[in-house]
Formats: structure tokens, C-alpha cells, sequence
């Protein structure tokens, strides 16, 4: 079982700081294993079970992420929203494990505590497949302005829940709708080695805002399905051709100064059968090299530890 959360006092730390500078345009060399020139990391979103929802005592329905244009309805179900998180978990899941698990490339899940809870099933074959299954927060909802109290509570909830629907407290944390509290909260209850609440760099970094080195592996809003339905729309075979491109570009910058890139999915997205078939295009784009590191985010994190521990002498790299 858990235990006792936080491990430290909350306190009362300044706001979160910008670093608009980072690396200086001189990063480190990662040194990826096997002297990689690329680290590439997929991540599967589970968020189904766990968005808004009014028979879960939310407010209003969903409307983030769907396939069409669509607004919250006050105190009412959605049962075309449902219907499509609903795809998600019944049959794009498995059709997203099937194409990983066929390549035996490492994943890293973003588990809505919630939504793993409901379905042991998917959970037990993300352990089969040894993938890493990371907290993505109590449930899929905004947390940009909820009190620092409730955020704290749902937090130190999900971590509890997450724990007994997997056997394993998460070792890595992305909210993705966070708030300015999130990073100071997660420091203050402590025990996880990364989180990834950042869109910044091209590779992982340190920050010491909250009295603590805590490691931060950016994510990506950009090689991500999302972009299929979040207006910045993506069509026919525009997604595997743009993260084509990316792997390529990244790799050529890596005969250098090697870097990390995030390819983010969705179930109820990228497991729809059109844009799984272009999905795969990439994976076996990426199957056919032998320059890149394909990892979980803990593995990265590990690693980032073990040969770029974090400097005491500055809050940022």
C-alpha cells in the first residue's frame, strides 16, 4: 500500500520561474546507450473512463479531444463523447498494443488513474508487455484553476489509486491540463522520478524551484495524434510523413549533440483503423534503424540520472 503522502510539509514556495534560455544552444551529450543518435520514446494516453463525466459527479460532459467540434453540456451525458473514449478503451487500445507488442518497442503509458481502475484487463496487458504505466492524474479534466488544496487531495488520490490498480506506485507523473501548483505539489509529496508537465526542449533537464532537483522529461504537443482533431488538423498520411521527418532531422543533429523525441498517442485517436495504418509506417520507419534508442520514459530518466545528475549551483541546466 501507499504510504503516508505527502513525505514533506507543503510550503509556500515563490511561483514557478521561465527559463527562456536552457541549454544556450550547447546541450549535453545524452550519451544514449549503444552511442544512439537518437532516443525515441511512445507514449499511449489512457484517459478513458476518466475524462468528464456525469455519472462520475463531474459538472458537465466531456468535449476535449473528440472528433468533432462539440461544447460541455451542463449536467447532462454525452453519449456521443462517451461512445468515442469508449472506442478507445473496447478497441483502440488493443489495436495500439498490438502494433507496439509486434515491434517489441518499450511504451510508456499515461494512465488516468480513474480510467485504469475500470478496466484490469488493458492494465494487465500493459504489465505483460512490460510497459512502464505512469500516472496521468486522477482524472482527464483541466486543473489549471482548481484550488491548491483539491489538487493536492486528487494528487495523493490518483497516486492511491494507481497503486492498487497496478500493483506499483507511478514513478513517473504528467498531468498535461496542470496548474502552477502541480510541479511544487508533486515535490512536496515526493517519490517520483520524473514528471513531464513541459513542452520546453528537446531533451531532459533539471529545475530546483522548489528546493529539490526534480527531472523533467519535455512531452510534445506536436508528434502527437491530437493534432488529427485539436483544429492544428492532420490528414491522410500527414502524421507518419511529419514524424518521418522529425526522426530524420533529429538523427542527423545527433552525429553531434544526440536528443529525445516524444511520439504521444491516444487510444480513441491513433487506434481508429485509417490513422493506425499510418501510424504504422513510422514504427517500421523507426524498426529499420539501428542508430535510435527506443525506451520507456523511466529508462530515460534512469539514465539522465546516472550520467547527468543535477548541478547544485543553478536552478536550470
Amino acid at each position: 500500500m501507499t504510504e503516508d503522502l505527502p513525505a514533506r510539509a507543503p510550503t509556500r514556495a515563490p511561483l514557478p520561474k521561465r527559463d527562456l534560455v536552457g541549454f544556450e544552444g550547447r546541450p549535453p551529450h545524452p550519451r544514449w546507450p549503444g552511442g544512439a543518435k537518437l532516443a525515441i520514446q511512445f507514449v499511449i494516453n489512457y484517459e478513458e473512463g476518466g475524462e468528464n463525466c456525469v455519472l462520475d459527479g463531474d459538472l458537465t460532459s466531456e468535449a476535449f479531444l473528440t472528433e468533432e467540434p462539440t461544447t460541455p453540456l451542463a449536467g447532462q451525458r454525452n453519449i456521443n463523447v462517451e461512445s468515442q473514449y469508449e472506442y478507445g478503451s473496447r478497441a483502440g487500445f488493443w489495436r495500439l498494443h498490438r502494433l507496439m507488442t509486434e515491434r517489441a518497442f518499450p511504451v510508456t503509458v499515461f494512465g488516468i488513474a480513474q480510467a485504469l481502475a475500470k478496466n484490469p484487463a488493458a492494465v494487465a496487458a500493459m504489465k505483460a508487455a512490460d510497459w512502464e504505466i505512469a500516472s496521468h492524474g486522477l482524472k482527464w479534466i483541466n486543473y489549471a484553476h482548481m484550488p491548491e488544496a483539491e489538487e493536492r487531495r486528487q494528487i495523493i488520490e490518483a497516486i492511491r489509486i494507481h497503486e492498487d490498480a497496478t500493483g506499483q506506485r507511478p514513478r513517473g507523473w504528467y498531468t498535461g491540463r496542470m496548474s502552477i501548483n502541480t510541479r511544487r505539489i508533486l515535490s512536496e509529496i515526493g517519490g517520483l522520478e520524473y514528471d513531464s508537465d513541459s513542452f520546453a526542449d528537446d531533451l531532459p533537464y533539471w529545475v530546483t524551484d522548489n528546493g529539490a532537483p526534480q527531472l523533467v522529461l519535455p512531452y510534445t504537443l506536436d508528434n502527437n495524434d491530437g493534432r488529427y482533431v485539436n483544429g492544428f488538423g492532420l490528414q491522410g498520411p500527414d502524421f507518419s510523413t511529419y514524424l518521418i521527418r522529425a526522426c530524420d532531422l533529429l538523427r542527423k543533429e545527433g552525429e553531434t549533440a544526440p536528443k529525445l523525441m516524444n511520439v504521444g498517442l491516444h487510444c480513441r485517436i491513433a487506434g481508429k483503423p485509417g490513422r493506425a495504418a499510418d501510424l504504422q509506417l513510422f514504427l517500421d520507419h523507426v524498426a529499420a534503424l539501428d542508430d535510435v534508442w527506443v525506451a520507456r520514459r523511466i529508462d530515460i530518466a534512469l539514465h539522465w540520472r546516472q550520467h547527468h545528475p543535477p548541478r547544485e549551483e543553478a536552478s536550470f541546466p
